[in-house]
């Protein structure tokens, strides 16, 4: 079931949120349908929770094996085993109410059905944030669900190129270079990593020369219209920057012959005039 957490998930937090507001807004007794409306939401969402948690459970083994992600791990498990019980004490109540459907009595009931409800949003708000962070922080999960090596490859491939980002605004040209280098070596054949690593020999390691040379060997595809303006922009750049101006324009030229509705290739073409 691991492999299914994040749809349980995002169906727990629809269902259950929904749920609570349905049955806060029964209170007042009208409309009518919100009352049955609000205990199937909440019975729905309450079985999607006790998914959640086992297909959590299944998944978090490998997540948790990452250097520095134990805590993190552990602290979403608590919040949604908390978050999963206590919506079975809401069910509980919401057992009692049936009970007492036609009595006074039910007020009460589902008024304490709302408290414990509202108790346990704050549960999911907390296992939905400290999620979010295993995921968006620690890469928890990322590269490894389908269990396809592919996916962990794409997964290396954009912490180099994100890292070289890093690198490069913190002024370490060096290091985002040989980070870029790096992708481009386990991706031979990928055209986009392969201009990531020509645009670095041009912005980081200030040769153009060799970034005209990189381009000279990268052929993009025919029909993807914005790798081949970005591949001509980018060897009209490392040309410029060569000091072939006129080569520079050459380029451009062929790209607005190519593609005239793109304004900002005309603008280049004019920057070098």
């Amino acid at each position: 079931m691991a492999y299914y957490h994040p749809q349980f998930v995002h169906f727990t937090i629809a269902l259950l949120a929904v749920g609570v507001v349905f049955r806060t807004i029964s209170l007042a007794g009208r409309p009518a349908f919100v009352a049955p409306a609000a205990l199937t939401l909440l019975a729905i969402g309450t079985i999607a929770a006790a998914l959640s948690v086992q297909s959590g459970t299944a998944a978090h083994g490998p997540v948790e094996r990452v250097p520095g992600v134990r805590a993190i791990v552990g602290e979403h498990e608590e919040w949604g085993l908390r978050t999963r019980n206590v919506f079975y004490g809401v069910m509980v109540l919401e057992a009692i109410g049936l009970v007492f459907w036609r009595s006074p009595r039910r007020r009460l009931v589902h008024t304490a059905s709302t408290v414990v409800g509202l108790v346990g949003l704050l549960c999911l708000y907390e296992a939905g944030t400290h999620g979010g962070t295993l995921v968006y922080a620690y890469a928890g999960g990322v590269g490894i669900r389908s269990g396809n090596p592919a996916d962990v490859e794409r997964l290396l491939l954009a912490g180099l190129y994100h890292e070289a980002q890093a690198e490069r605004k913190a002024g370490r040209l060096n290091e985002a270079a040989a980070l870029l280098t790096m992708a481009a070596g386990r991706h031979p054949g990928d055209p986009e990593v392969q201009l990531a690593a020509a645009e670095s020999f041009l912005v980081d390691r200030k040769d153009p020369r060799a970034a005209i040379e990189k381009l000279r060997n990268i052929q993009p595809p025919q029909d993807n219209r914005s790798l081949r303006i970005r591949h001509g922009l980018l060897t009209a750049d490392a040309l410029e920057a060569a000091g072939q101006r006129e080569g520079a324009a050459a380029v451009v030229q062929g790209l607005v012959t190519e593609y005239p509705d793109v304004p900002r290739l005309k603008q280049r073409l004019d920057s070098l005039k």
